[in-house]
């Protein structure tokens, strides 16, 4: 009998507490639940911190297990996996030094100085190799405290700067390291059990990378790789990644000719094309039709501000060094800046005139365009982009409409991921970083409302969502809408944020029932967020080939040969004048021609017009993805296209 004090208690994620001997390990508490859980178990999480499944637990604890299935799970076994890649380039190119080699997103790199040695894409290969040889071993992944010394020592004996700088911030008493085989790695950790998890392994890209990011300091070789537990899943995702490429929104945009970059124009700074531009505009007026519904006012606010009104909003102080910098005039004593954000506009409009309580609450919305400034590495078609358009609304309300207002913001957010196919979501509680509340303005007293009140909504809504810490904008926490891409990476698309600080900083007020002065609470809400941003990962998740109401050209004519081309033109003015959008292709080409042209356009009507057609004013309809519909008046497709394009 083991004695009582000698016992902790493990509180599971089900809720159900179970006692084990003090010192016990994740590794322990999963054999005892099943072997087959214990045999995928990759770390724990104790209290909330990831550890290694191998590290005793001396007190009571909330205890999770993590397996490939859980994020963190996969973050373990990744980081994991980078000191496995910098074992198996140790051994294979002698004198290399490491610098960091942290999981990413997907999979993980590590930043080596190869010490001149080359580095390619023929080598990939034989890394590969030499990382499932050691894999195979089964090599345990074993911690050990390091007083600052005895490291400082190690790495100086090794040779490796890069680690003796990453030791010049760090305290004593802190400080471990990990080896598994025959390499050992500064590292707080955690890591899983032993390297023969790490079953398939894959190099995806090499590139340079200054050390601490420093322009000044050495370029290392960032080398990108990704490993599975399974081959499989690795041929999954390598498979997956090929459809991506075919889906890329750059590549897409350029052969649907949707949009353009130009070097003269600037980095960053997408040019719309015509189609690209029909299809911004269908998506901003099933917008402007939902908010008008929603109770929304439509304003418009200058692409410039005086620098004054971004001092007074906090946003010059938290992000003027990163935005663009003011722009001055022949008056000295002007200085503007590019619009980066259209809130402080919102707030200047409300003070317009006075408000009364039953003027509350006041929805203002804007397709606002705003600009700033990404480093030129960090640009990615349209998913980052120096100039972008958000579907930028600000609610006035009073405090005891916030919840109310929020909830139909949710509302309206999901009806437009319902209503565009975005179904691969998640809803992320976005808060202020505890620790280090000098990034925010404002009360404590007023963020915790604020966090309350999102929250709630939230939680009243059914939303399941996901707390992070520290990734609240300056002045409020958000509910951020995550979104996956074809390729599963998240993007931050719909955004509804609470806001108690810019009604004080800009002294919005209205009259009360009691006849006094109070301060109203602002929302900011983009159900899109980025318009840019939102058409990258539309194009990507479609494929190009967008829903009916949203497509640039929703059909295309084609006559059999010249002698049709009136009878085409007389249906396309036609069909115009029932709000279907299209081309007439006259073209010299043979019909099989114009049709295949059309598919590889992503065209989803085409209109096959010949003598039968003429003669008895139908047309001949093929639907992309079904073929031949066969012949119909042209009422009759009129009836059958509307049916399809109503949302």
């Amino acid at each position: 009998m083991i004695a009582q004090d000698e016992q902790i208690r493990v509180t599971l994620p089900d809720g159900s507490v179970r006692q084990y001997p003090k010192g016990s390990t994740g590794l322990d508490i999963a054999t005892q639940i099943s072997e087959g859980l214990a045999r995928n178990v990759l770390a724990a999480k104790v209290n909330g911190k990831v550890q290694d499944a191998t590290l005793p637990i001396q007190e009571d604890a909330n205890v999770q297990l993590l397996t490939w299935n859980d994020a963190e799970g996969k973050a373990t076994f990744w980081h994991s996996s980078a000191h496995l890649l910098a074992e198996a380039l140790e051994a294979l190119y002698p004198g290399v030094k490491f610098g960091i080699g942290p999981a990413v997103e997907t999979g993980f790199y590590y930043d080596v100085d190869l010490n001149g040695q080359a580095f390619s894409q023929e080598d990939f290969k034989k890394v590969e190799d030499k990382m499932l040889e050691l894999a195979r071993q089964k090599q345990p992944y074993v911690r050990k405290p390091m007083s600052k010394a005895d490291a400082v020592a190690y790495f100086d004996q090794k040779g490796d700067p890069y680690k003796l700088d990453l030791l010049e911030g760090l305290d004593d008493g802190t400080i471990t390291f990990y080896t598994q085989g025959d390499f050992t790695d500064l590292c707080r950790g955690p890591h899983i059990p032993n390297t023969g998890f790490i079953k398939a392994a894959k190099i995806m890209n090499v590139a340079g990378a200054y050390w601490r990011g420093n322009e000044k300091n050495k370029q290392l070789t960032r080398i990108y790789a990704v490993t599975y537990p399974k081959q499989k899943e690795l041929d999954d995702y390598l498979y997956l990644l090929e459809e991506a490429k075919k889906r890329d929104h750059r590549k897409l945009g350029k052969e649907l000719e949707l949009f353009a970059f130009s070097e003269r124009v600037g980095q960053g700074l997408p040019l719309w094309l015509p189609k690209g531009t029909m299809l911004r505009e269908r998506l901003e007026n099933f917008l402007r039709r939902a908010q008008v519904r929603a109770g929304y006012s439509p304003v418009v606010t200058p692409h410039i501000g005086s620098k004054q009104l971004y001092v007074t909003s906090g946003h010059w102080e938290k992000y003027g060094e990163d935005s663009f910098q003011p722009i001055k005039t022949p008056d000295p004593n002007e200085e503007f800046l590019l619009k980066p954000m259209n809130c402080p506009h919102h707030c200047e409009i409300y003070k317009t005139k006075p408000r009364s309580y039953r003027d509350l609450p006041l929805r203002l919305a804007e397709f606002g365009t705003v600009y700033r400034y990404e480093q030129s590495g960090e640009l990615h078609g349209l998913t980052r982009v120096r100039g972008f358009t958000q579907d930028d609304a600000h609610i006035f309300c009073r405090p005891d409409q916030v919840k109310d207002e929020f909830m139909k913001v949710i509302d309206l957010v999901l009806y437009v991921f319902r209503s565009l196919g975005f179904e691969d979501y998640s809803a992320q509680v976005s808060l202020r970083d505890p620790e280090n509340k000098t990034k925010y303005i404002g009360s404590d007293d007023l963020w915790e409302k604020a966090e309350s009140a999102i929250v709630e909504a939230a939680a009243e809504k059914g939303l399941r969502t996901v707390t992070e810490l520290g990734e609240a904008a300056f002045y409020g926490p958000k509910l951020d809408f995550m979104v996956r891409d074809a390729l599963g990476r998240k993007w931050q698309l719909g955004t509804i944020q609470v806001d108690y600080n810019l009604p004080n900083r800009f002294e919005l007020e209205y009259i009360g029932a009691d006849n006094q002065k109070h301060r109203p609470v602002m929302i900011h809400r983009a159900p899109f967020g980025s318009l840019e941003r939102f058409i990258a990962i539309l194009i990507e998740n479609t494929g190009g080939n967008f829903p009916l109401w949203l497509s640039p050209d929703q059909i295309a004519i084609l006559p059999i040969s010249e002698k049709y081309e009136d009878y085409a033109n007389d249906l396309f003015f036609t069909l115009q004048e029932n709000d279907i959008r299209g081309f007439v292709d006259l073209r010299d080409e043979k019909i099989g021609r114009k049709i295949r042209d059309a598919e590889v356009n992503k065209v989803p009507y085409m209109l096959v017009v010949g003598e039968k057609e003429a003669a008895e004013g139908k047309v001949s309809v093929r639907r992309k993805g079904q073929g031949d519909l066969g012949s119909m008046s042209i009422d009759e497709f009129v009836r059958t296209f509307q049916a399809e394009v109503k949302i």
